[in-house]
């Protein structure tokens, strides 16, 4: 079966994008699968939340031309490889700008290489620019990180319409595989309202599960760890086993 490529997408930040790439991939690691993480957000913070500094070959180099087989490294957990990010994956991002068909670079890096993987997780910036860009361009489907706040909604909406924008200009194939939401407070009337709101507007396409605040969930990246290796009775670790599990079901 070929790899499912997921980009874990939305241009706004602080949402649990890269908590979301990494803990899922950390699940789905343990539980057998081969998985890949890409870091393509300069700011690195899911190769740090794996443990590694990207001192030699990074994103960079693979939006550059180098095979993915020389770049995709083992980290210290088992069945779960990084290619890492380095600050200097903004220029990059500049670059594909001006690039002639700079769209599509990561979808030919990505034509090879993606054999021993079954799950593929490419963490975007906070932003709607290149980098994100090349990341819905070669993924099969895009999971959306929602923090439980109102202005989640307007965010929301935008991002849907530029999943479908690149879906009819560059990856027919793109499609959404679900809706997650994050830093849920069940003690709120706000995160229930969001909630509600959520599920009434996108029906079956949000996830099941929720992601509620976690202050192990917080602190694991710090430690370059992921939840289920940090405390894996937190709450916030054993919210992404149930997402891993339903985004197996959903595939």
């Amino acid at each position: 079966m070929p790899a499912r490529v997921y980009a874990v997408a939305n241009q706004k930040g602080g949402v649990g994008k890269t908590t979301t790439a990494v803990n899922v991939g950390a699940c789905l690691a343990e539980a057998g699968e081969r998985v890949l993480l890409i870091d393509l957000d300069p700011q690195a913070n899911a190769s740090s939340g794996l443990g590694v500094r990207a001192n030699g070959s990074s994103t960079h180099d693979l939006l550059d031309g180098v095979p993915l087989s020389a770049l995709a490294h083992p980290t210290s957990f088992p069945n779960l490889d990084l290619v890492p990010a380095k600050h200097d994956l903004a220029a990059a991002a500049v670059e594909l700008a001006a690039r002639n068909g700079g769209e599509s670079y990561l979808a030919e890096a990505l034509d090879e290489g993606l054999d021993p993987y079954s799950f593929v997780f490419l963490d975007c910036p906070p932003s709607f620019g290149p980098l994100t860009v090349n990341a819905l361009a070669a993924a099969s489907r895009a999971i959306v990180p929602v923090q439980a706040e109102y202005y989640a909604l307007e965010g929301l909406s935008q991002l849907l319409g530029t999943i479908n924008h690149v879906k009819a200009h560059l990856n027919p194939h793109l499609a959404v595989a679900g809706v997650l939401l994050t830093m849920a407070d069940g003690r709120t009337r706000l995160s229930a309202e969001v909630e509600a709101e959520l599920r009434r507007h996108f029906g079956e396409l949000v996830f099941t599960t929720t992601v509620p605040r976690s202050v192990r969930l917080a602190e694991a990246p710090s430690h370059g760890l992921p939840a289920i290796a940090y405390d894996r009775r937190s709450a916030g670790a054993e919210a992404y086993w149930k997402v891993a599990m339903e985004l197996v079901e959903r595939s």
